[in-house]
């Protein structure tokens, strides 16, 4: 099996392991968007070939702040009390501005939806990162 992206760029470009759970809830969600969206993207484009534009109208359905907080929301009772905590950290972070088609309290459930994917990434969490995805877009009744 080849090596995760993460550890390939970590060695690439000579970057020292972290403590993630020491790290600041905001760079988590930042990078925990990219990762939400590219996994929605990838698990699309491995589901067939499509028109660029049909793929992007079916991720954008999944990857907005609205979609994010009915998703976290129906995981909380299955996340592990670290999760828990990785979640409230990025809902209760302080972001500069919200997004353009959500709630406030939306935006802020989503950050820590999207903090607590950027931290299982960084972990190497993959299997938890996926059937955390999955379940809960199967709870949210939503198809990617």
């Amino acid at each position: 099996m080849e090596e995760s992206l993460s550890c390939v760029l970590s060695r690439c470009f000579e970057t020292p392991d972290k403590d993630w759970s020491q790290y600041s809830a905001l760079p988590l969600a930042y990078l925990g968007d990219a990762v939400f969206d590219l996994a929605v993207r990838e698990v699309l484009l491995r589901r067939g070939n499509a028109p660029a534009d049909r793929l992007h109208h079916a991720a954008s359905r999944v990857v907005r702040a609205p979609q994010q907080a009915r998703m976290i929301r129906a995981l909380s009772e299955d996340l592990s009390k670290e999760e828990a905590g990785v979640y409230r950290r990025g809902r209760n972070a302080k972001p500069l501005n919200t997004a353009k088609n959500a709630s406030r309290e939306e935006y802020l459930e989503a950050t820590g939806f999207e903090a607590l994917v950027g931290y299982l990434y960084l972990e190497g969490r993959y299997e938890r990162l996926c059937e955390l995805v999955s379940l809960g877009l199967e709870r949210t009744g939503m198809k990617i």
